[in-house]
């Protein structure tokens, strides 16, 4: 198990991040070397193994904008289309409830109004 506080896909790895994101951590694994170093050179013990510094990234979470999202055309498109085929079960369930629901309501409370539209057409 990793000590990055980023959550990763198990096939996708470090590689995974954006470009921005990953520089930002590089620079900060980079950063937190160069102090264990220091601190490891300026506070040599007597006797006893040199214990090593973790470096903790939870405590410092670093604040970041996306200002673009790079995606090409054809992947956008398929997935919008797979969000509308996954939209049209979800569409009738909510009709089917509603539905029931209004069932309901007319068998508990048959005194509410019963709008019905009729369209006729004349011969």
């Amino acid at each position: 198990m990793s000590n990055s506080p980023l959550t990763m896909a198990a096939d996708g790895g470090p590689d995974d991040l954006p470009r921005t994101l990953r520089r930002a951590r590089e620079e900060r694994m980079r950063e937190a070397e160069q102090q264990a170093a220091q601190q490891a050179q300026a506070s040599v013990p007597a006797f006893g193994p040199a214990a090593e510094p973790r470096a903790s990234f939870i405590d410092d979470p670093e604040r970041v904008t996306v200002t673009a999202i790079k995606v090409p055309f054809a992947k956008l498109m398929l997935f919008c289309l797979k969000a509308v085929l996954a939209a049209i079960p979800a569409l009738l369930l909510l009709a089917v409830l509603l539905w029931l629901a209004g069932q309901g309501l007319k068998a508990y409370f048959p005194q509410l109004v019963h709008t019905q539209i009729v369209i006729s057409f004349p011969r």
